[in-house]
């Protein structure tokens, strides 16, 4: 056929073009069907620059059936409703540089199979989608739009996402504010650029849950916080605390380095001293060695005396340096003995770090003063 417009059609059986070579648009807007829709093996072809199959607010109650098609000009669906799935198995959907598979607030009860040899060169904008079942793209062949968005998925409401495809997908997949009951994914076939921001997820499957960090890492605009936040609330939930502990962690490293000078070099202390509160037991550990330097330092060469004779504590260099590093004291040794010479500076230096290391580490476990 030159082309099929079928504008409005009201349908009470099934509309069966399969096998059907269309040289011309398919005209399917505002369609009813009560039947369903097969287009399997079909070819149609456009290259006036319009979409191939215009399909906007159709409504089908039996499923589309599009296995092994070959679509030249790309595919319009926006706001359509597709009871009983629509099956993409082995499709090709090709329009290079624009849209491939325009779906914008589609709903699909039942499954959506993008998968098993599925191809695009184009975008597959998903945007708004609900899909009350699976939306798969397991083995699905080439999904490529070099340089811009690939697969959109943002503002979708899927109940289960399968993003498996044969090899990464080239180009940006984005999932922003996406809500997805269960999302299974594979590592090797992770996107080099993922949009993950607002995104909610209940269940992350497939790919080795400690490799997530690098997986929420792949924002082609850079630091975003609410993926290290999702990922740490799901790793509390499945069990994985040591990987929850570390996202939140990545999370203030990587906004430490969009941050002027001063923050990063308040991020670096809070790091270095606590772990931003996610390591307390690095404090511990500077604590350890700032106490074992100091008692050497004066144990060789002690601090005078204060005050008289009998007034005086007996002296320990351990409890001294103890009293040196605790903020407010608590033995009395610092007001009775007083460094000389070079041991002057140890004695600053010890103060000082005390101070730090109680700083950071209010900072870092109550995150009052968390990097803005």
């Amino acid at each position: 056929m030159p082309g099929l417009q079928a504008t409005g059609l009201a349908a009470e059986s099934a509309l069966v073009l399969d096998r059907s070579v269309i040289d011309g648009q398919l005209g399917l807007r505002r369609a009813q069907l009560a039947g369903g829709l097969t287009l399997n093996d079909a070819r149609i072809t456009t290259k006036d620059g319009h979409f191939a199959m215009f399909a906007g607010g159709m409504a089908v109650e039996a499923g589309v059936f599009a296995r092994r098609c070959r679509i030249e000009g790309g595919v319009r669906l926006t706001g359509s409703r597709i009871n009983g799935g629509l099956f993409l198995e082995g499709t090709e959907l090709v329009n290079p540089g624009r849209l491939a598979l325009d779906g914008q607030n589609i709903a699909v009860t039942d499954a959506m199979e993008c998968a098993a040899g599925f191809r695009a060169e184009g975008t597959v904008k998903l945007r708004g989608a609900r899909v009350d079942g699976t939306l798969s793209f397991d083995r699905a062949g080439t999904l490529s739009a070099p340089g811009r968005l690939a697969v959109q998925l943002s503002h979708t409401d899927i109940r289960e996402l399968i993003l498996t495809p044969d090899e990464p997908v080239e180009g940006v997949v984005s999932l922003a504010y996406a809500r997805i009951g269960v999302l299974l994914d594979r590592t090797d076939t992770w996107p080099a650029h993922l949009r993950l921001d607002g995104a909610v997820y209940e269940t992350l499957r497939g790919a080795d849950p400690e490799r997530r960090l690098d997986w929420a890492d792949r924002d082609p605009d850079g630091f975003r916080s609410q993926p290290y936040e999702q990922l740490s609330a799901w790793a509390l939930r499945d069990g994985h605390e040591q990987l929850a502990r570390r996202a939140q962690l990545m999370k203030f490293r990587r906004r430490r380095q969009a941050q002027p000078w001063h923050g990063r070099l308040w991020g670096l202390l809070l790091d270095w001293t606590v772990g931003y509160g996610y390591r307390p037991w690095l404090a511990a550990a500077w604590l350890a060695v700032i106490i074992a330097a100091g008692t050497a330092v004066f144990s060789a060469v002690p601090p005078r005396p204060i005050k008289e004779p009998g007034e005086l504590p007996d002296f320990q260099a351990l409890i001294y340096v103890v009293d040196l590093v605790i903020p407010i004291g608590a033995f009395g040794l610092r007001q009775a003995w007083d460094p000389v010479g070079w041991t002057q500076w140890p004695a600053y230096a010890i103060i000082a770090s005390g101070w730090i290391l109680a700083t950071a580490l209010v900072a870092g476990v109550t995150r009052v003063l968390r990097p803005g």
